[in-house]
């Protein structure tokens, strides 16, 4: 087990930590707010035919349909809600319509936006699967991308863009113009509005922009003109990770469901944790994994409040609902 923190005497962060140790280890209290979701369905396994995953990293639900980032395999693949398989699209490359490692997907205005974590770039494609667009390229500068891992799109179409190696996450315009951006590029740091490997972005109802600030373990929230409205994960969301209820060991995935609720995918934790628009810790879930690695990848949530999810280490897709 990993180390959280090294503390003696009577130190106010010291009580802190030791509260939260006390509280969230599963003794007498129970700081869920909520039932965890029960999984409902699964499918698919390591492989390359049709249905199977060779490292899942992204989802993304219509009403009818759902979208999963088969990275390794360089292909969209897509199923009906029952886990049908319908369609697939991409081959492993850096060409138009060739992906390379393709992250948390995002679906706006009938479109499919696909991070590539190789390519550095964001590629624009129809749900039917034609690619429409290419934003971005390799680079530090404004609207280049270092492994970009997620982007939300904004109702006039702005993107904000979740730039993992460059440590920021940028705002541009539909076109790909850059507008500004957070955090400062080529460096990590623990302050509000700043980042370390962030990996993904969502839009709340609200218009705030939640940021998963993957190895910071924890998330930053911002309005969408860059100012900073607040953040949570462990104590004061400085960056420790752990185990226990509210705090993150690297987030990996966010995504935003009904009545303002966040939903995190907790990698290394194996779970997925759900809060409320303020961070509010309400409840989580998890299934253990069947192979050797990590389960919790991505997150996305559909119209209905169903979650569903990419499940890593088994390779396959999972629906969960609440009780």
């Amino acid at each position: 087990m990993r180390k959280i923190a090294k503390w003696s005497g009577y130190s106010f962060f010291g009580l802190l930590v030791a509260i939260t140790l006390i509280g969230c280890a599963g003794g007498a209290i129970n700081w869920n707010q909520q039932p965890p979701y029960t999984l409902e369905q699964t499918w698919g396994e390591k492989g390359s035919a049709p249905g199977q995953f060779n490292d899942p990293t992204g989802i993304a639900v219509t009403d009818t349909e759902v979208f999963v980032s088969d990275a390794r395999n360089g292909r969209i693949q897509v199923f009906d809600h029952s886990g049908q398989f319908k369609r697939t699209f991409g081959t492993p490359g850096d060409g138009i319509g060739e992906l390379g490692r393709p992250m948390n997907l995002t679906i706006h205005d009938d479109k499919l936006y696909v991070p590539e974590y190789m390519n550095d770039r964001i590629q624009v494609f129809s749900l039917a699967g034609e690619s429409l667009a290419v934003i971005g390229g390799p680079g530090p500068g404004p609207g280049q991308f270092n492994a970009p891992g997620g982007v939300a799109v904004a109702d006039n179409g702005d993107l904000f863009v979740a730039d993992f190696y460059n440590h920021r996450v940028q705002h541009l315009n539909a076109d790909g113009a850059f507008i500004k951006q957070w955090g400062t590029t080529g460096q990590t740091g623990k302050g509000a509005g700043e980042f370390t490997y962030p990996t993904d972005v969502a839009l709340g109802e609200d218009g705030a922009l939640y940021v998963a600030d993957g190895y910071g373990n924890r998330v930053q929230v911002f309005d969408t003109e860059g100012e900073f409205l607040r953040k949570w994960g462990g104590p004061f969301a400085l960056g420790l990770y752990g185990p226990f209820k509210g705090w993150i060991t690297t987030v990996t995935s966010i995504a935003t469901g009904p009545e303002g609720t966040v939903f995190v995918a907790d990698f290394y934790n194996d779970r997925f944790q759900k809060f409320t628009a303020e961070g509010d810790y309400l409840t989580a879930f998890r299934t253990p994994p069947d192979n050797p690695g990590h389960t919790a990848m991505a997150v996305d949530v559909g119209r209905d409040g169903a979650l569903w999810s990419a499940n890593f280490a088994d390779n396959r897709v999972e629906l969960w609902r609440s009780e």
